[in-house]
């Protein structure tokens, strides 16, 4: 066999240099290479899509919060006249011959006061309604003045508009005053009623008068029970519309017995 030029040999090891110097770095390269998610996370923010991006979510308002939260409000404050008033009649029926210590009486009754008060500060401004407008009043037609001859004295004069503020007729209304009128505020009327109904109760309980005791507590009863329908009619509480709720009658015969 023939040996092969050296020129031959010479060049097929050059080529060989010469690939494996191209190829040793590209493998390196493929060693070293991160994943896939980190490629994708060296990719510029700028060139993702927005479309890609999930827009943040909104929160929408609770629906008719305001008034909702009135009514929260207007709860809270039933809640909170009743419970000092409830604790004073528990403490005034039950007591022996309807006769509580006055210091006791003292404390129960302030409570209710107290409750009251923050109640009737809380209250919203009562409405208003516009006064009827006001009729001007009537004025008496004026009378021609007569023509004036000539080389004749001049008579006198008619006044041409009578006085301008005519007087009264008997018997009729007074004008109506201008501006608004506040509305009948039933809230502030009934916790007024209440506290005095109370005021009632604590001195038949320190006087330990039972018949004075028994028909204040009724009036205290009647005050609470005018005072959350007062609330509820006002506007502030919705209508009940609980299924088969009857019409509560005017007149309801007294319970005989209590439980307790």
């Amino acid at each position: 066999m023939r040996a092969l030029p050296a020129r031959r040999i010479a060049t097929s090891a050059l080529c060989a240099t010469f690939l494996l110097g191209i190829a040793a770095p590209v493998a390196v390269a493929a060693d070293h290479d991160p994943a896939p998610g980190a490629r994708a996370a060296a990719v510029p923010a700028a060139v993702v899509p927005a479309a890609a991006v999930p827009a943040a979510a909104v929160q929408a308002p609770v629906p008719e919060a305001d008034a909702l939260l009135a009514q929260t409000a207007a709860l809270a404050d039933v809640a909170g006249v009743l419970k000092p008033v409830t604790d004073l009649l528990t403490a005034a029926l039950k007591a022996d011959s309807g006769k509580l210590p006055a210091a006791d009486a003292t404390k129960l009754g302030d409570a209710v006061k107290e409750a009251i008060t923050k109640a009737t500060a809380s209250a919203p401004a009562a409405p208003q309604t516009p006064a009827a407008p006001q009729t001007p009043p009537a004025k008496a037609p004026t009378e021609p003045k007569a023509p004036a001859e000539v080389n004749s004295p001049a008579e006198p004069k008619i006044p041409a508009d009578p006085p301008s503020i005519l007087p009264a007729l008997p018997g009729a209304p007074a004008p109506a005053a201008a501006g608004p009128v506040a509305a009948p505020d039933l809230r502030a009327d009934a916790l007024k009623a209440l506290q005095g109904s109370v005021d009632s109760l604590v001195e038949a309980a320190v006087a330990g008068d039972a018949t004075a005791l028994g028909t204040a507590a009724k009036q205290v009863v009647t005050g609470l029970v005018d005072f959350v329908a007062a609330v509820a009619v006002g506007g502030a509480l919705p209508a009940p519309n609980l299924p088969g709720l009857p019409e509560q009658p005017s007149d309801v015969p007294a319970q005989s017995g209590s439980g307790g």
